[in-house]
């Protein structure tokens, strides 16, 4: 955590407010703990948040509003007013008007963070369905922010202590991802993973175990040729680029013995692959890191959970943590460049 010389200013986007993102974003500002390690910055609506404080008997939460990251108060938590029209909270409720606010935040947020107003950003769960406009075209904050930085081949990283699984598709449906699997997209998940293993966990020389598509990784091509004709050659390329990654590994045998933990890292070939056994070890605690961006994002390892919202129940800690591994991260790869710009100079005999 970075000292109080030090403080970061990290960027809240509030997500879909008919669910419980400002609720964990505020019960994990609550603590006065947090405004000695960072200087927080939500964006939204005021009159949304404050509904919500009042809803979940947060009333004494005080906030420095302001309409620009510029103006911002170091002992409080700054909410920037980035959506002054009316709003109406509907917990629970998928609506047009929650999904145009949480873009607006989105938007917002990114901008201050690609002009440095802001350092990092955590972004609170959207409803992937009714964020969608003309604007936001994408199957979620991934690739979102991977347009918006230019990037074409971000990482969804999913971390917890020392338990990180990334993917190599992600929000696509389950029938297309054989399709869209080949040799050079599984090098170039495995480089990202790779450099940002070094980078932004301060692993050195990281070791990558990398998951079958077929159930016992294809039985050497009796359930299936993909080990064989695409994960494989992969892999051998990555180590030929000095990169460690071993396997294919049968998934469900690779998790039940517990080998992740022999590994820096996880490679799985989609989604729920690797999401439903990281979040089944490691749900409430874990955090979603996009790797391969320029900039640093975390969010809390769940979604909008419309069965709980404005109920005061919402578990915080998965919010709390994002914030501390995106504070982590920022300054990790803060130690990286500044390692990598000043390498030792001989010394002259």
């Amino acid at each position: 955590m970075p000292t109080k010389k030090s403080k970061l200013k990290i960027g809240i986007s509030c997500g879909d407010i008919n669910g419980i993102g400002l609720e964990v974003a505020l019960k994990a500002l609550a603590d006065s703990r947090m405004l000695d390690m960072c200087i927080p910055v939500i964006y939204g609506s005021v009159k949304a948040a404050t509904f919500y404080k009042n809803r979940v008997d947060m009333k004494d939460l005080v906030f420095n509003i302001t309409d620009s990251a510029e103006n911002l108060n170091k002992r409080k938590i700054n909410f920037v007013n980035c959506y002054k029209d009316e709003v109406r909270v509907e917990f629970g409720e998928s609506t047009r008007e929650a999904g145009d606010l949480a873009f607006r935040s989105l938007k917002a947020a990114t901008e201050d963070l690609a002009a440095t107003n802001i350092d990092v950003l955590v972004t609170a769960p959207i409803n992937k369905d009714n964020i969608q406009s003309k604007d936001f075209d994408f199957p979620g904050h991934t690739e979102f922010l991977a347009n918006y930085a230019n990037e074409e081949n971000p990482l969804m990283l999913l971390v917890h202590e020392n338990f990180r699984v990334g993917v190599v598709t992600g929000h696509i449906p389950l029938k297309e991802v054989p399709e869209k699997i080949s040799k050079e997209l599984i090098l170039k998940k495995l480089e990202i993973m790779n450099k940002s293993l070094i980078q932004d966990f301060s692993c050195t020389k990281p070791k990558i175990a990398v998951l079958g598509l077929n159930p016992h990784a294809g039985d050497n091509g009796l359930l299936g040729d993909e080990e064989n004709k695409v994960i494989k050659p992969a892999v051998d390329q990555a180590m030929d680029n000095d990169i460690y990654a071993f396997g294919p590994f049968p998934a469900d045998g690779f998790f039940g013995s517990g080998m992740h933990h022999k590994y820096d890292g996880v490679l799985a070939m989609y989604h729920d692959q690797g999401l439903v056994p990281f979040k089944t070890v490691s749900f409430g605690g874990g955090v979603n890191f996009t790797a391969g961006l320029p900039i640093v994002r975390t969010s809390p390892d769940h979604g909008t959970a419309y069965d709980i919202a404005g109920k005061g129940v919402a578990d915080e800690s998965s919010f709390r943590a994002a914030i501390y591994e995106a504070t982590d991260i920022y300054n990790s790869r803060k130690r990286y460049r500044e390692a990598a710009s000043n390498p030792l100079q001989p010394q002259k005999m």
